[in-house]
């Protein structure tokens, strides 16, 4: 069992500290907010105002932040990472974030004797506190397989597709994919409705047949056509990531039709939509309020 502490304690990072903790770990977290430290202490971890303590006693840092600027603040600052930990510590961004920006700070952290190890991860709140959630890995073989005990411990699957930024990469492209496919199955959804085809009968079809996507399989069904929207990531955090995967697509210098559209759509959908909605509710672009 390891020393593990975890930096944000919002929905993601409390359910990942609480899968690790039940799995035995000794876990140590922080936040800004006195609320999210608050829950995690009334579960019965131990929480600290900042992330020096943590950087003093863990073996491994799991960040789960909201953007690569505050990944950089809390791996740089003067009161960072950097600036209080010790040589052979290994950081975990599970944050989805800029490739670039990871790169940038592995870079730095290896200069100090650390290493960044990049693990995006998908299935939302439940999945973090149900230690169910897939994780797309970037950072150096030895690296990754040290820190592989403890990404199992609140993970049900996990890829490593490549050096460091690759998981980041790896994850803009994802929900570059997720966010096409809701725009492509609300018009699905629209034409069934307008030709008088049931749409869960018309889902069923699609679900058989190749023009399934996760999407149709899990996304509609779960939280679209029975009105619920709870799946705890909103419009926000998936316009950002769909921004960062067109501002990746740009340092490429590639042209993508498709997915420039998305983001378009997507960026533009804020005058209409909350950012603090459900991200699904961007079907309603096409369906209107459900």
């Amino acid at each position: 069992m390891a020393v593990i502490g975890v930096v944000g304690l919002g929905n993601m990072g409390r359910g990942m500290a609480l899968s690790l903790a039940r799995a035995g770990h000794d876990v140590l977290g922080t936040d800004p907010s006195d609320a999210a430290r608050g829950a995690l202490a009334a579960a019965g971890v131990a929480v600290f105002e900042t992330v020096a303590p943590l950087c003093a006693r863990a073996e491994i840092l799991i960040l789960s932040l909201p953007t690569a600027e505050i990944v950089e603040a809390v791996v740089t600052g003067t009161d960072g990472i950097i600036a209080h930990a010790r040589p052979g510590l290994r950081v975990v961004d599970t944050s989805t974030s800029n490739p670039e920006t990871t790169r940038r700070l592995a870079a730095a952290l290896a200069a100090s004797g650390m290493a960044m190890i990049d693990a995006p991860v998908s299935g939302g709140p439940k999945g973090a506190i149900t230690a169910t959630m897939t994780m797309v890995i970037g950072g150096a073989d030895d690296d990754v397989a040290a820190v592989e005990p403890v990404l199992s411990d609140m993970s049900a699957k996990r890829v490593h597709v490549g050096p460091v930024g690759a998981g980041h990469v790896c994850k803009l492209v994802n929900n570059l994919l997720c966010a096409a496919h809701l725009l492509t199955a609300s018009e699905a959804i629209r034409i069934a409705r307008d030709a008088d085809v049931d749409p869960v009968r018309l889902l069923e079809g699609l679900n058989a047949g190749s023009g399934r996507s996760g999407v149709t399989q899990v996304n509609l069904p779960t939280w679209v056509l029975n009105g619920a929207f709870d799946s705890g990531f909103t419009m926000a955090l998936m316009r950002k990531d769909v921004r960062l995967a067109a501002q990746l697509i740009a340092g490429l210098s590639l042209d993508l039709p498709i997915a420039k559209e998305t983001a378009r759509i997507w960026s533009e959908s804020a005058g209409a939509i909350d950012g603090g909605e459900d991200f699904n509710r961007i079907v309603e672009l096409q369906l209107g309020r459900m």
